[in-house]
């Protein structure tokens, strides 16, 4: 017996030793940054088993072949769009002309090449169902083409909707494309979407979740929303594709949310965005998209839009060394003199992000976050609730929203500087993610954001010390334990 115990406590004393040098080797052997280290290195040593079958489930990084052909699309794109668009230039002046606009044109066109375009009509949809009905209107006009791509393509009620106006597209000869996420899109399937591609339709899965081992990695999805028609009439934003979308699920109840439609030559840049993604998705080299006029349209001079709204269409995620977008939008945050005003459905920022908001209202800007009122996913938002505890103590306003679900992803400095699109203030948009948001140069964008941030104030719910000093124990612990795990959530 004796001999047993003794074996069996050498096995465990071996079995640990092994799995702690095998969590240092998992955690640093590739670059990441410390806080994230340091949360699965905790993960892995106090749940040794348990702790490798999530790090499989979330941790996992891109893998070198993935991170060839995001890339290499990049480059190949860029050249042969700057080529055929002479109109949309690296450089131009914004409708705001100040120093700090160029400055932050010239960031976000540094390496990243987001060149800045003109000529564009924005209209912004916040209801579900006024955003698909306006989206649908455009697809029945589409002479040539229309390219699709969602992080969520739910096969439900509006899914189907939306899929049979794309078969009935196809059907009237024009080229339809869609590129979908797996794991954002429940019951989405090659059956599904056969009667499709039986009529010339193409759907792709993209690339980073292209088989059941990468479907089920939480990490490292497409979150960007974007349809474009004909290269002339673009939608990006927060909306995806589903029933709870336009206000139909029981959990949520009504869905806030802010999409975007874009009429000129931004719709070019997303155009391009779809085109990279694409190519860098599909297995069947036959599918490669050629970069031509039908997608490419030449925007005439009588063909520009009478409004001038100065936009960037900034992509980012895992395949870049730096994340440019949370760079940029903090860059942009800093240029704050009066307001800087947030919605985001998830409030678990990095130290970087904390910091910009916190030097702000310390510096008597008036910084105001607008969260939801109740979880989509139940760690997130006790982290969220952290957090809003945390810089409330630090002066910042907090406001919950009640009238649903608030969605949202928009960032208002002044009245001069927006953006909109599908980032929200959380690490996996800031760095595990693909996302794409519109920058906006324009007063009167700004001032329209500002108003709706207004109108929703009056749904809102005010945080103050009062209510999070009555919050429980429990409730308490359930926030740290998930600010804890916030760098892998």
């Amino acid at each position: 017996m004796g001999g047993i115990l003794i074996f069996s406590n050498e096995f465990w004393a071996l079995l640990w030793a092994v799995n702690t040098i095998l969590a240092f080797y998992v955690v640093f052997h590739r670059k990441r940054s410390v806080a994230t280290s340091w949360a699965w290195l905790i993960i892995l040593l106090i749940f040794p088993i348990l702790g490798f079958i999530l790090y499989g489930f979330i941790g996992r990084g891109l893998s070198q072949e993935n991170l060839f052909a995001i890339n290499n699309q990049k480059h190949i794109g860029l050249n042969k769009v700057n080529k055929m668009i002479p109109r949309v230039p690296k450089s131009a002046g914004p409708t705001d002309t100040s120093k700090e606009a160029k400055i932050l044109i010239d960031y976000f066109n540094f390496k990243h090449d987001s060149p800045l375009s003109k000529n564009n009509k924005i209209s912004f949809y916040t209801d579900g169902e006024k955003k698909f009905e306006a989206l649908f209107k455009d697809i029945e006009q589409a002479q040539e083409t229309v390219n699709v791509e969602y992080y969520s393509f739910m096969n439900d009620d509006l899914g189907n909707k939306f899929l049979n106006l794309l078969i009935k597209k196809a059907r009237e000869g024009v080229k339809v494309r869609l590129i979908y996420d797996p794991w954002g899109s429940p019951g989405a399937s090659k059956t599904w979407f056969k009667p499709l591609t039986d009529l010339g339709g193409e759907v792709v899965a993209f690339i980073t979740a292209q088989n059941m081992i990468k479907k089920y990695r939480m990490n490292y999805h497409l979150h960007r929303k974007i349809v474009v028609i004909d290269g002339r009439i673009s939608w990006t934003g927060g909306f995806n594709v589903g029933d709870q979308y336009v206000s139909k699920s029981k959990k949520f109840g009504y869905w806030r949310d802010t999409h975007l439609r874009i009429v000129g030559s931004a719709s070019l840049l997303l155009q391009e965005r779809f085109v990279m993604d694409w190519n860098a998705s599909i297995t069947d080299k036959n599918q490669t998209i050629s970069f031509n006029e039908k997608l490419f349209p030449k925007i005439e001079e009588n063909q520009l839009t009478e409004d001038d709204v100065a936009t960037q269409i900034v992509s980012d995620g895992p395949d870049t060394s730096t994340p440019y977008l949370r760079n940029g939008m903090i860059r942009m945050m800093m240029m704050a003199r009066k307001t800087l005003w947030i919605q985001t459905p998830y409030l678990v920022p990095d130290d970087p992000m904390i910091a910009t908001w916190v030097i702000a209202a310390h510096s008597g800007v008036d910084v105001r976050i607008m969260i939801p009122s109740m979880p989509d996913h139940p760690f997130i938002y006790r982290a969220t609730q952290w957090y809003a505890n945390y810089l409330l103590h630090e002066g910042i306003k907090i406001y919950v929203y009640d009238n649903g679900f608030i969605h949202a992803k928009t960032v208002m400095v002044d009245d001069r500087f927006a953006a909109a699109g599908s980032m929200n203030q959380d690490f996996r948009s800031y760095s595990l993610n693909f996302e794409t948001d519109a920058v906006f140069y324009d007063k009167n964008i700004t001032r329209e954001l500002n108003h709706i941030f207004e109108k929703d104030l009056a749904k809102c719910t005010e945080l103050t010390l009062e209510i999070t000093d009555n919050w429980s124990r429990y409730l308490r612990f359930k926030q740290a334990f998930s600010r804890l795990l916030s760098p892998i959530l």
